[in-house]
C-alpha cells in the first residue's frame, strides 16, 4: 500500500512539474520573440495567458507543502508564491499602464528561466530518481543572476504601480459602510514593498551560508590535494635523483611536471565532485 501511494505521489509531482515547465517555457518563447520582432512594450500582452496559468499554478505548492508531498517548509514558499501572485495579479493585472514598461521584460524572463530550471530539476527528480549534475548546478548557481534582477524587477514594477493605485482607488474600501471596516490599497502596496527588504534578507542569508558552506569544503579538499600532490613531487624527484642522477634543473622541472599533472588530475576530480558538495550541503542546510 506504501509503495503505491508513493508511486501515486511521484507520477502527481512528475505531471505537476512537466506541465507547469511547458507553461513556462512558452512565456519564455513568447517573451524573446517579442522582444524582438516588437518591443518590450508588448511583451505583456503576448505572454499574458500563459503568465497568468503558470504563475497560479504554483499555489498548489502550499497544498502540496501542507499535505507532505513535499519537503519545502512553508515559511519558504508562502512568501515567495504570494509576492509573485501579487505582482501577477495585483499589480500587472490590475493596472495595465504599468503592462509597457521594460521591467516586465526583465521581471518575465527572469522568472522563465529560473522556472524553467527549477521544475525541469525537480521533474526529472520525481520521474526519474536523479537530476544531472549540470542541471543541479543551474538549480542553485543561477540565482545570483536572476535573483537580483527578478526581484529588481518586482520592487521597481510596484513603486511604477503606486502612482496609478492611489489615482484609480482600485480595492480601496472607503468608509463610512456597512461593514465598518476602510482599506486602502496604496498603502498595502507601500506595506509590500517594506516587505521585501527582510525577505530580500533571509533569502540571500540561506544561500550565502549554504554556498559558503560548500566553499569551506572545496577549500579543504583543495588543501588536502595540494598536500598529496606536494608529497607525491617529494617522493618522485627523490627517486629520480637516486636512480639517474639528474642535473639540478632536470630535476626541479621534473619536479614541477609532476606537481602540474598531480594538480590537473585533483581540479579535474574536485569539478567532478563539486556538484556532490553542494547537494550535500542543500541537504544539510534545508
Amino acid at each position: 500500500m506504501a509503495g503505491a501511494l508513493s508511486a501515486l505521489r511521484r507520477l502527481y509531482l512528475s505531471l505537476y512539474n512537466w506541465t507547469v515547465f511547458f507553461g513556462w517555457l512558452q512565456v519564455l518563447y513568447l517573451a524573446l520573440k517579442t522582444l524582438n520582432e516588437s518591443g518590450h512594450q508588448h511583451v505583456y500582452k503576448a505572454v499574458e495567458r500563459p503568465l497568468l496559468l503558470a504563475q497560479s499554478a504554483a499555489v498548489l505548492e502550499i497544498l502540496h507543502g501542507l499535505v507532505g508531498l513535499v519537503r519545502s517548509p512553508i515559511s519558504a514558499t508562502l512568501p515567495q508564491i504570494g509576492s509573485r501572485l501579487y505582482l501577477t495579479w495585483g499589480i500587472l493585472w490590475s493596472f495595465p499602464e504599468t503592462q509597457s514598461h521594460i521591467l516586465v521584460s526583465s521581471l518575465v524572463i527572469s522568472w522563465s528561466i529560473t522556472e524553467i530550471i527549477r521544475y525541469s530539476f525537480f521533474g526529472m527528480k520525481e520521474a526519474l530518481g536523479f537530476a544531472p549534475s549540470w542541471l543541479l548546478w543551474l538549480r542553485y548557481s543561477t540565482f545570483i543572476l536572476l535573483y537580483p534582477t527578478g526581484i529588481t524587477s518586482e520592487v521597481g514594477l510596484i513603486y511604477i504601480a503606486l502612482q496609478y493605485i492611489q489615482k484609480s482607488e482600485k480595492y480601496s474600501i472607503r468608509m463610512p459602510n456597512k461593514w465598518n471596516f476602510s482599506f486602502d490599497y496604496f498603502y498595502a502596496a507601500i506595506i509590500a514593498l517594506g516587505i521585501y527588504v527582510p525577505g530580500m534578507h533571509s533569502f540571500i542569508g540561506i544561500f550565502y551560508h549554504t554556498y559558503l558552506f560548500c566553499l569551506s569544503l572545496f577549500i579543504f579538499q583543495l588543501l588536502y590535494l595540494l598536500q598529496a600532490a606536494l608529497t607525491c613531487t617529494g617522493i618522485c624527484s627523490v627517486r629520480g635523483r637516486k636512480l639517474f642522477q639528474k642535473p639540478k634543473w632536470r630535476r626541479w622541472r621534473q619536479r614541477f611536471n609532476v606537481f602540474l599533472m598531480v594538480m590537473i588530475i585533483s581540479v579535474i576530480w574536485l569539478c567532478v565532485r563539486w556538484n556532490f558538495i553542494l547537494e550535500k550541503a542543500i541537504d544539510l542546510c534545508f
